[in-house]
Parts: C-alpha cells; structure tokens; sequence
C-alpha cells in the first residue's frame, strides 16, 4: 500500500486562497516518508495538464423519487424545525487505514448517497422544508489536494462534483466544509441524527436536546417499518444474491473440509462482493458444535463429515439493503437419523410461524406459534416436563431455543430496532413489512440434561418474509428447506 504524502484530512490542505492556505497551514510530512517536499516546480507542473471530465446530463439515482418522498413525509412531521441528518465519518482501523465506510441508514433512506462526510439538512420554510446536501467537493487541483492529501483524487478515486451530486440524488449540493460555521449561526429549533459526526453535533451542541433528537431518530426508524415498491426489490435482489452464495458454499465443502469454516465464509464473501456492495453483517459459517454458538463469527473451526453447517449468511445490495437467510446443512450430504429428528421438529416450527405472517395479525403472531411448536417436541422427546402450557409460560423452552423468532429486516439486518414497542413488537402487520421467521434449536456439547446423542447439534432455518395484502411471500423460497429437499438439492450441486 503507497504512502501520501499528506495523511491528514482535506482540510489541512485546503483554502479559498491556496498560497494562504500554505503558509498557513504547511503541508504535514510523513516521519518516515521517502521524500522530503515538493518543489515549486513540481508543484507547479501538478496544477496543469489536466483533461476536463465533469459528467453532463447525469439521470437521477433510481430511488430518487422515492427519497424524495420519505423526505416529504419527515418534513410534514417535524414543521418549522431545523432537521440535519450525517452520514458519518471515516474511521481508524489502524494507525493511517481506515475501515470500509459505510453511510448511516437514516441519511442513505433519506438521499441514496453513501459517500462519506455527507449531511443532509432540511431548513424550515412557509410551505414546508428546503432539503440541501452537503458534500466534499471534488478535490482541488489548484492547491494539491488531489494529489497530496491522503483522501485526495488520485488516492481514493474521484468524488461527485456538488453540480453533478444535484443531478443524481434530486437535491441542490453545497459544500460541508461550510456547514459547521452555518449550523453555529442557524437560529430556531434544530434536530440532529447524534452518533454519526462528533463536528455536526459539536456545532449544534447549545441548540439541540436529547429528548428531541431522539424523536427524529425514533420516527425515521419508524418509517422504514413498511417498505415502499423500491425497497421490497432490493431486498429481492439481496436474497436472489444470497440464495447463489449459498449454492457456491455447497460446491465447495469438500474444500472447506480440507481447511475450515474461513473457507466457507470467503466463498460466500466472493459472491457479495461481486454482486452487491459487502456482506450485510459478519457470516456465521458454524460447523459441528459451533452451531450452539449462536453468533459464530469467528469460523476457524474444522469441518468435518458428519457434521451439521449452519450458515447464516446475507448480501448486501448497493443501496444497502441487505438478506438475512439461514440453512442448516449436512457437510456430507445426508442427515442422520438424530440430526433429522431436530432438523424437521425446527422446520416444522418456521412453517407455522411462516404462515402465522398476515396482514393485520400481530406481530409476536409468529413468534408465539413457532415457540408452541417447539415447545411440544421438547416435552415430547421428554426433555422439559410438560404441559406445553407450563413449559411457554415459565419460557423453559428457551435453554434450546434461546433467541426471539426473528426480526424487521432492511437497511440494517435488525431494522427498525429504535422503533416504539407498541409500533414493532406489539405492534400490528401491514403490507410491505418485511422480517425474518428464524426458530431454531441448540443443545450444547456440555449439556447434562438431554441423551448425549443431542449434544454439539444446533440447527436454525431463517428466510426472509414480505407481508403481502393477501399473505405473506418467501423472498428466500428459492433455497429449499424441507430436509430430504435440502439433500437433493445439496445432490444436485454436488453432483
């Protein structure tokens, strides 16, 4: 990996007036870097040479008419208040690199721009808001910026222009590195997105409260609750992405055999990298015992025949909208008679939550009637005393089920998660709502209270389920679930 000259930000190098800006603010060197300066003659020859290439005529982003509209729908909620909502910043993995940046949900709802430094701000007018974007422009050329500074041009690639920004996301750019002095000055109410720009919140700290701030991010929380048309596609073309990572995973188990589940996690990364923006959260290639471990991320583990892989796995889109699909695999193709009892009695229990998904119905619905599932068998297998009654009641259940039956599903894996009680959990099905239904059952290697065969098997089924007007429909219906399916299927592939 090169070296900048430059590693600071932008603004150690940038001025209105660059011959200022250099004695001002003289260029910071490296302590180790192979070259001491640049000469004026160097420096000269940077400025010049350079083709035109500002786009022209640029289409707006696919979504824009539809961030338009969230944003309407916020700024009839908040009247007459000043509303600013930050992308984030870049951050320090080590020492001078950073981690892959990835835009907060409640700003890419809002814009469909995912470039770091962004804020969206909407200023209070007589008929509503005046929605502007603020950006990093592109680097400077004048002041050697594009070339000198760490996040110049020539470093990490070409940023939008503000002019051609307007033209994408639908709404007028103007450059953030105003923003912090303008936001100081603004008067009136203001609400912020707080845990994303430490400068932003810094320049608003005396004009905003936590109490206020948290109801802007509870309502856009709220908003992504039932998803527009936009929005249930991406979401399909998350899980289409996911069903063939899955499928690249089986092809490749006798390799994952020969090293271990991080092959397993790289075969399924290749496939989200190619066709989305990342991985929607850290894979959990859980083989053998680690199956039992419920947020196995780790995966240097062997695998082994023999073995059950629960892998649970999501692309991610570019627009950030990520899959959320679980299969519980056997490494050598066919179930054992133990491993198939618990797989079916799980499979069993997302059947009956799947179909507890209406519209209109609660949203615990399917929660309550997977867990009744699961719950029989264990009194049935004589593991928990029973009734049924008694073992939901007391949630004795819930030492081999442990989690809830799923979860909201969109931009984040856990969507909606600042959304009141009473509008998620207690709250009622629409059309459009999209969650995850994902029982499971684990028995740990070093639990005494069931027969040793039980012990080190984990198993969980997860898909991806749209509330429709009528039902429900299976985004992730394209990955079989029943187990003699799985095994054909797995036969198939392998084949």
């Amino acid at each position: 990996m090169s070296e900048a000259l430059n590693p600071e930000t932008p603004e150690a190098v940038l001025d209105d007036d660059a011959d200022q800006a250099e004695e001002e603010k003289p260029l910071k060197q490296r302590k180790n870097g192979l070259y001491p300066g640049v000469s004026d003659e160097l420096a000269e020859s940077m400025k010049s040479g350079w083709a035109d290439t500002e786009l022209h005529g640029l289409e707006p982003i696919p979504q824009a008419a539809y961030t338009a509209a969230r944003r309407a729908a916020l700024s009839a909620r908040f009247p007459g208040e000043r509303l600013v909502i930050p992308a984030g910043n870049l951050k320090t993995r080590s020492n001078d690199t950073e981690y892959p940046f990835r835009a907060s949900v409640e700003y890419a709802y809002l814009t469909g721009n995912l470039t770091e430094d962004g804020v969206l701000v909407l200023e209070p007018t007589s008929g509503g808001h005046k929605a502007t974007i603020y950006l990093l422009p592109r680097s400077d050329r004048e002041n050697g910026e594009f070339w000198l500074s760490g996040q110049g041009e020539l470093w990490v690639g070409r940023r939008h222009s503000l002019t051609e920004a307007g033209q994408l996301y639908g709404i007028p750019a103007s450059d953030v590195r105003e923003l912090a002095d303008a936001l100081r000055e603004a008067t009136g109410p203001v609400r912020v997105v707080r845990g994303y720009d430490a400068g932003v919140e810094a320049a608003l700290t005396d004009k905003v409260t936590a109490e206020r701030d948290e109801e802007l991010r509870v309502f856009l929380s709220e908003a992504r609750l039932v998803k527009d048309e936009f929005e249930a596609g991406e979401l399909q073309k998350a899980v289409d992405s996911t069903v063939r990572g899955f499928e690249d995973v089986v092809k490749v188990l006798d390799k994952a055999e020969a090293t271990s589940e991080r092959y397993i996690e790289g075969t399924f990364f290749l496939r989200a990298r190619v066709e989305g923006n990342d991985v929607g959260y850290g894979s959990i290639c859980a083989a053998g015992p680690h199956a039992c471990t419920l947020h196995w991320v780790r995966n240097d583990g062997p695998v082994r025949s023999g073995d059950l892989l629960l892998l649970d796995a999501g692309v991610e889109t570019h627009t950030l909208y990520t899959a959320d699909v679980t299969r519980t695999l056997p490494i050598n193709g066919t179930y054992s008679e133990i491993q198939k009892k618990i797989y079916d009695a799980v499979y069993e229990a997302q059947e009956a939550g799947i179909a507890a998904v209406q519209p209109g119905g609660k949203y615990r619905d399917f929660h309550d009637a997977s867990q009744r599932v699961l719950a029989r068998k264990l009194v049935e297998w004589g593991l928990v005393e029973g009734p049924v009654e008694r073992v939901l009641e007391l949630g004795l259940q819930r030492r081999w089920t442990l989690h809830g039956t799923g979860h909201m599903l969109g931009m984040d894996v856990h969507d909606c998660a600042a959304a009141r009680v009473e509008t998620y959990v207690d709250g009622t099905l629409e059309p459009g709502m999209c969650l995850t239904v994902e029982p499971g059952l684990y028995f740990q290697a070093d639990d005494l209270t069931v027969p040793e065969e039980y012990r080190g098997i984990g198993v969980r089924i997860e898909d991806d389920i749209l509330v429709t007007e009528n039902g429900n429909r299976n985004l992730s219906a394209g990955l079989p679930r029943r187990s003699d399916e799985v095994e054909a299927w797995m036969a198939s592939l392998k084949g």
